[in-house]
């Protein structure tokens, strides 16, 4: 059975930092793409950070410069570096990953979702 677990978040100052992790496991043949979305409460879900399999980056506008995506390969795991976290960085943060897996279908998966709260 295919599945995301997010892990990481937490309660943080303004200034603060965290880093989320993903791990993706169950029958992965190849992962094209892994990213970080987020839904703060009331809103839309967005996306945060992406990551294909090429090694490219891009990032929403309100992150540039303060969140960084990068994967372990060997651990079929994505990470979100979040520094200079602010209020509205307050979400819940989503991993999502576009996977070939071992029934030989491609498929979009989701993790459960990590509570980032920042507040002094």
């Amino acid at each position: 059975q295919v599945q995301l677990v997010a892990s990481g978040g937490g309660l943080v100052q303004p200034g603060g930092s965290l880093r989320l992790s993903c791990a993706a496991s169950g029958g992965i043949l190849n992962i094209y793409v892994m990213d970080w979305y987020r839904q703060a409460h009331g809103k839309q879900r967005e996306s945060v950070a992406d990551l294909i399999s090429s090694g490219d980056t891009d990032y929403a506008h309100s992150v540039k410069g303060r969140f960084a995506i990068s994967r372990d390969n060997g651990k079929n795991t994505v990470y979100l570096q979040m520094n200079n976290l602010e209020p509205e960085d307050t979400a819940v943060y989503f991993c999502y990953a576009r996977m070939l897996t071992d029934d030989w279908t491609t498929g979009d998966y989701w993790g459960q979702g990590t509570q980032v709260t920042v507040s002094s």
